[in-house]
């Protein structure tokens, strides 16, 4: 076992992460696998509440990807059980119970949509069905002996709806001790779960340490914002991408999203270098960032049609048919023809449609220039081109122009 190798997977494992618990525990963990060449065992789960997921659900299951890349076994828990008790996490009152047919159909379709992302043949999927359906009464007493009601208390939840003496049912109970007893049965030495989820991890932790199992290790993932950059992703919100979008309706709203929630997409979704990505130009990276995803969840066929779909809309919905100007720039307006990058200013020169280079630093750092559908903010920043690609401009808000680069 080398420290170079324990470094790398470290460093793999704990991108996009917000808290671990413990982290000397991970240490401890990845060390023994290496050393023993035994994989450790990943567990995320998943309640099939819902039809479909969408990415913020694959913020887990790319970090479950991180794990399966490095070697180590990866666990997907569907909560047909626990789905039909309902998750009180985030909620202000009990939710209704899912009937049992509708937690199958939901998981039904959760097998097909996560296998767009992991390897089939390195996944073990379970089912908390398959120990709790048959859970006799006086084993179900002992698990719920493990718990009191001060610690269920504790959790924001929980203390919210009794102080506001809104009802809280016995039930409700269950849902993180059923969770916890699924790591306990699993063996599981690591569980990720949303920050949302921290209280019911750390009751697999104690229940693990009931049942006389090494603890495992809490990894927490952030909640991916929605499209509105501001509330989490949620179908409630109507922010959400789904897995099962239309390629064209994924593409497109992938190309809404802000330039810093591009970022952070990168950062959760996809294993790229952030530094990288933050060299490139905002709407290039953001195109990038459509294919990838388009292509992860529809295959490469679908990827140019989204995007040609995407043109001919944006085109159509934010351009007039005669643009005010048309600029075909040639190898050799540039100063090296191997980079193809021209300062923005001198591009808004090149339309006609400034007076001066201060007129242009003013309007782009006022918000006024619109490259693909994107506010300009550098007045010294840099425009990079691609040949036979189109770039529309917008400046101020009547004058638009299309900056062209043929070879």
């Amino acid at each position: 076992m080398t420290t170079s190798e324990l470094n790398r997977q470290l460093e793999l494992i704990l991108r996009g992460t917000v808290e671990v618990i413990q982290l000397d525990e991970l240490k401890t963990k990845l060390a023994e696998s290496l050393k023993e060449q035994r994989p450790l065992k990943i567990k995320a789960g998943f309640d099939p509440t819902a039809p479909d997921l969408h990415l913020g659900h694959t913020v887990l299951i790319q970090k479950l990807k991180h794990f399966q890349e490095l070697g180590h076994q990866v666990i997907f828990l569907i909560g047909d059980f626990t789905g039909m008790i309902g998750d009180p996490t985030g909620v202000s009152e009990t939710r209704v119970a899912l009937t049992k047919e509708q937690v199958l159909a939901n998981a039904k379709t959760y097998e097909q949509q996560i296998f767009k992302t992991l390897d089939p043949e390195k996944t073990r999927i379970e089912f908390n069905s398959r120990w709790m359906n048959g859970m006799r009464v006086d084993k179900m007493v002992e698990l719920c002996s493990h718990y009191s009601v001060a610690r269920m208390l504790e959790r924001d939840d929980f203390s919210k709806r009794y102080r506001d003496q809104k009802h809280i049912s016995v039930h409700e109970f269950l849902y993180p001790l059923v969770q916890g007893y699924d790591s306990v049965v699993l063996e599981s030495d690591v569980e990720l779960g949303g920050t949302d989820q921290k209280f019911n991890l750390l009751v697999g932790r104690d229940l693990q340490r009931n049942y006389g199992q090494k603890p495992q290790v809490v990894l927490t993932m952030p909640l991916l914002e929605g499209t509105d950059g501001v509330r989490k992703m949620s179908k409630s919100f109507g922010n959400y991408i789904a897995l099962e979008d239309r390629p064209a309706d994924m593409f497109g709203k992938l190309m809404s999203i802000s330039d810093e929630l591009m970022l952070r997409y990168y950062e959760l979704l996809t294993v790229m270098n952030l530094e990288d990505i933050k060299r490139q130009h905002p709407m290039e990276a953001k195109m990038a960032l459509a294919e990838q995803i388009v292509r992860q969840y529809h295959g490469s066929e679908a990827v140019e049609e989204a995007k040609a779909d995407f043109q001919q809309r944006f085109q159509k919905r934010d351009f007039p048919d005669e643009p005010d100007a048309h600029v075909i720039l040639t190898a050799t307006d540039f100063s090296n023809p191997q980079d193809c990058s021209m300062p923005v200013v001198d591009v808004l020169m090149r339309t006609g449609l400034v007076p001066s280079k201060s007129e242009s630093r003013r309007l782009i750092s006022q918000g006024g220039v619109q490259v693909d559908g994107e506010k300009l903010a550098d007045p010294n920043g840099m425009m990079s081109f691609e040949p036979d690609r189109p770039y529309p401009m917008k400046i101020g808000k009547r004058k638009f122009a299309i900056i062209e680069f043929k070879k």
